[in-house]
């Protein structure tokens, strides 16, 4: 018998596709899975306690404090005080000095790749989330005794831009998509859904935000300039995205007659998320740079044809169940939106291969792939 420590450190709060939803599925599906090993979930303060059910062999740990004390302090004094026999960290970064075996999930390696300090279109707190990531990641990557990150996309980057790792140190773990996600959602609660969130019935679908990698801009006036082009009449339903500046941005490209047919109905509840993707007539996703890309999957999984993108992990995830587009080229989406909208044969292929590619990823899988990492390491080390 393993004791399995598990950092989740905002577990009670996590985003519709971050890292804390990421580890939310884990831990789920591991009490699912596993009722031999001892868990500690640990887990900073939040609101939403309600969102983590688990079985008689799992202890949750809770205990408010900032992240840099949380993860360097508390951790390392947990890992002693419970007696792991191992530690999962689960969202880029660990205690650089760790008591016991260390696994630790990073997603991307974003971070490497522009100097935080200077990226454009980050937050100050998020320019110090990424200087703290760096800091942090350099000595895990010698220290930690496995690395678990999500495609092997990422994984190559791993190994681009730090050569002293080899193949066998960074291992791959699948993202899933959640069993909600499905294509047979009936039409009264798709009518219901859109009814509560004010959308129309016939609708393009994008849930970008303000990262710099979703790709906001390009993709709001490549669907304003298909729609300027007829290449279809359907209005978009956007993400969390500010009303004012997007009219603002379409009025500067002299689009500003399309403002008027975006919806906005802010923050979706991933319950109903499904049925919202389920409802469009497409679905809008050519991000800059993912490590997974779960949107995708979701979007495929509820049989709605998905647009991405041709770069970073998006190909590897969507396989030749998505249109592929140049997330840089405005006119690359536009001719993806055309192509896609304007072809019932092309769009019921995306259908049924995205369904199929779909169903090739699950979260009890992720959770599978992440309990032979944690029963190596043990038997490495016993």
């Amino acid at each position: 018998m393993m004791r399995i420590g598990i950092e989740a450190q905002r577990v009670f709060r996590p985003h519709k596709h971050g890292m804390d939803f990421v580890a939310l599925e884990l831990i789920h599906q591991l009490s699912a899975l596993d009722q031999e090993n001892e868990y500690f979930i640990f887990t900073n303060a939040g609101e939403d306690h309600d969102c983590l059910k688990v079985g008689d062999n799992f202890q949750v740990i809770t205990q408010g404090a900032s992240y840099p004390v949380w993860e360097q302090k508390l951790l390392p004094k947990w890992a002693v005080d419970y007696q792991l026999d191992i530690l999962h960290c689960t969202s880029n970064t660990a205690p650089t000095k760790c008591p016991v075996p260390l696994v630790v999930t990073i997603h991307d390696l974003i971070y490497f790749e522009k100097n935080p300090l200077f990226a454009k279109g980050y937050t100050p707190y998020q320019r110090f989330g990424n200087v703290y990531r760096r800091l942090v990641v350099r000595k895990l990557l010698h220290s930690a005794d496995r690395i678990i990150t999500v495609s092997e996309f990422e994984k190559q980057r791993f190994l681009r831009l730090f050569p002293f790792l080899g193949e066998d140190d960074v291992k791959v773990v699948y993202n899933g998509v959640g069993a909600h996600f499905r294509p047979d959602i009936s039409e009264a609660t798709k009518k219901e859904i859109r009814t509560k969130y004010a959308l129309p019935d016939r609708f393009i679908l994008f849930l970008g935000n303000t990262d710099p990698k979703k790709n906001t801009a390009r993709t709001l006036e490549a669907w304003a300039r298909s729609a300027d082009e007829g290449m279809h009449d359907l209005p978009l339903v956007v993400g969390d995205l500010d009303r004012d500046k997007v009219s603002d941005s379409l009025r500067k490209l002299g689009l500003s007659k399309w403002a008027t047919h975006i919806h906005f109905p802010g923050y979706i509840r991933n319950t109903e998320l499904p049925a919202v993707i389920a409802s469009a007539e497409l679905f809008l996703y050519p991000s800059k740079r993912e490590s997974f890309g779960i949107p995708v999957l979701e979007g495929m999984a509820c049989g709605t044809p998905v647009i991405t993108s041709n770069v970073t992990s998006m190909p590897e995830v969507g396989g030749d169940a998505a249109f592929y587009v140049d997330p840089l080229d405005v006119r690359s989406i536009v001719d993806g939106i055309g192509q896609v909208m304007g072809n019932a044969k092309l769009r019921a292929e995306l259908k049924a291969k995205g369904i199929r590619r779909a169903a090739e990823f699950s979260w009890k899988h992720s959770a599978e792939m992440a309990l032979e990492v944690y029963k190596e390491l043990h038997h490495a080390k016993v």
